[in-house]
């Protein structure tokens, strides 16, 4: 496994369209510990292959529960809504709120080709529509109703773990 450098948003490829992976093999594998690798390392819950200079249909997302894998992923279904606050390692330093589904079922193929679906809701359901939205050249940004600051994350911050400390 190695780090791989994550393209920050002013690098064409992150406007580009990826290509639907068809070879499930070594280098495909070894793209996806990478991306985990590098996803873990810059403290983020999620990354895709154009994020680290690939233009490939391949997502890792792991907001808390263990990583998930997602080759050439879909949504098939989406429901409600929900607005929070997001971010993009490729887009250091900017926050925003950003309307995104409340509930989706993604459909796509784990490393080794076979099809999976997740059914997700809120912070899955979030980062699962962040990272496919990479693939076909969209950033949050693109997408976003507020641009927050810094001291309001903060002070969102120490509200929700005051609250858990309740």
């Amino acid at each position: 496994m190695a780090l791989r450098k994550i393209r920050i948003y002013e690098d064409e490829i992150l406007r580009k369209k990826s290509k639907t992976v068809e070879k499930f093999d070594k280098r495909l594998h070894d793209l996806l510990d990478d991306m985990k690798e590098t996803m873990y390392e810059a403290n983020g819950i999620g990354l895709a292959a154009p994020q680290v200079g690939i233009l490939k249909r391949a997502i890792v997302v792991d907001p808390g529960d263990g990583a998930i894998e997602l080759v050439n992923p879909q949504i098939e279904y989406s429901e409600g809504s929900q607005i929070d606050i997001e971010g993009c390692l490729s887009v250091p330093n900017v926050w925003g709120e950003v309307e995104r589904p409340k509930r989706v079922i993604v459909r796509g193929q784990n490393r080794h080709g076979e099809e999976i679906k997740i059914e997700a809701e809120d912070l899955l359901a979030r980062a699962l529509c962040h990272e496919i939205d990479h693939l076909d050249g969209i950033l949050f940004i693109d997408k976003v109703i507020r641009f927050v600051t810094e001291e309001e994350i903060e002070k969102r911050r120490s509200k929700e773990q005051k609250m858990d400390l309740e």
